[in-house]
């Protein structure tokens, strides 16, 4: 038997139970691997609460882990028993042993450990396809990023330093605002009261072409006011709620604006893309230009504590859960 964390019901961190399971044997173009590690992500608790609906129930959420493959199911080619891999974007993490499509995964570089490996691949991956394409981030841009002492901001701040951007960093505390600092924010706000005005000062007038906004409903119709004109709106999460249907005119009065909503999903349904994605953030990684900050572990067990810090947002860097 193996272990996971699985609601039966939509609701708080209460619903998640620590639960006896049979140990999965893979498939045709599967492999079971034993979990080192899982990472925790808000999308986990879009799915416990029932902002994204649950495929069935009783559902084991958790999209990211790390670990080594234990079996190879028929067809497998280019994975065997033994291997250390990593994954991002299939549904039923929490678990101590998994089986999963042989092509949601990549085989995780000796130089990065286990824990690393599950902190960084969906907050790592949707790093780059943001800063890459969604926006093509160069040298020069003055950019926005929201939660930026969160798992996706610090890297989304070193990474955009990487590139050369500068980097317009909202937090929630001036501790995270030195956090964010201390990882290539050049310019903190705290708070988004005075965001429009900062942003403007900042660049002199000429506003931001691209804000990254993972909170919605209650920072949206400020960061629209962030952009230049023909400016990009990504939206790629919705920690206060999701926004509110609105006037599309809204985007053509204030500059003729971009919107976009993105998943990490879509950038690497391809097989090819979750390769070059992956790469990419392993090479940067590698590099050290962009650190990994693991900056809470829990038990497996305990996932209900960490759900609740994360969405009190104590939480900085990443977190992770350990079988």
């Amino acid at each position: 038997m193996s272990k996971a964390i699985r609601i039966h019901a939509n609701g708080g961190p209460e619903v998640m139970k620590w639960e006896d399971i049979p140990t999965p044997e893979p498939g045709p173009g599967e492999v079971s691997i034993k979990q080192e590690a899982v990472g925790l992500n808000y999308i986990d608790v879009y799915f416990r609460t029932g902002l994204y609906k649950a495929p069935n129930m009783p559902l084991i959420i958790g999209q990211e882990g790390a670990g080594t493959v234990t079996a190879v199911g028929a067809g497998v080619t280019d994975l065997k028993a033994g291997d250390r891999v990593a994954y991002a974007g299939a549904l039923g993490g929490y678990a101590s042993d998994r089986a999963i499509p042989a092509d949601k995964l990549v085989k995780l570089p000796d130089a990065i450990d286990f824990k690393t490996g599950a902190a960084m691949m969906l907050q790592g991956m949707t790093a780059q396809y943001l800063l890459h394409r969604t926006y093509a981030v160069k040298k020069g841009d003055s950019i926005v990023v929201h939660a930026a002492a969160g798992g996706v901001g610090l890297i989304l701040c070193q990474w955009a330093k990487h590139i050369g951007a500068t980097v317009i960093g909202v937090v929630s505390s001036d501790e995270k605002a030195e956090l964010a600092r201390a990882n290539g924010a050049h310019h903190t706000v705290v708070g988004y009261s005075n965001l429009v005005s900062e942003v403007k000062r900042i660049t002199g007038g000429a506003m931001a072409p691209v804000v990254y906004d993972s909170i919605g409903k209650d920072t949206f119709a400020t960061s629209l006011d962030c952009l230049a004109p023909l400016g990009l709106m990504v939206c790629y999460g919705a920690a206060s709620g999701p926004v509110p249907p609105f006037d599309l005119g809204v985007l053509a009065a204030k500059g003729s604006l971009f919107l976009t909503r993105p998943s990490l999903a879509t950038y690497t349904a391809k097989t090819a893309d979750l390769r070059t994605v992956s790469a990419s953030l392993f090479e940067v990684v590698a590099s050290g230009a962009v650190k990994i900050q693991v900056n809470q572990t829990y038990a497996l067990k305990d996932a209900a504590a960490a759900h609740i810090a994360l969405e009190s947002r104590k939480t900085t860097g990443s977190t992770v859960l350990v079988p």
